[in-house]
């Protein structure tokens, strides 16, 4: 199981120097909206989580996509 993770999103922007603007340009969306979907509120369609993905030159799963783990594997993740 996955969950969506723009954390992932805003530390590859940090990392290539570009800015919430720089992206909605590329995205061609305003900038109220791509932070509307950076921050969780919305989402990205599909065709805008590609574009990202070769913006970035990785796969849309390595930007947008974490695993999330069983209760029982944190709570043992946590006591090691």
């Amino acid at each position: 199981m996955a969950r969506i993770n723009t954390n992932k999103l805003r530390a590859l922007r940090a990392e290539h120097g570009m800015n919430q603007e720089d992206i909605a340009e590329l995205l061609n969306m305003a900038e109220t909206t791509y932070n509307r979907k950076e921050k969780g509120h919305n989402e990205f369609s599909l065709s805008e989580a590609k574009k990202i993905s070769e913006i970035f030159d990785r796969p849309i799963e390595d930007i947008f996509f974490s695993p999330v783990l069983p209760k029982r594997q944190i709570n043992k993740a946590e006591q090691i």
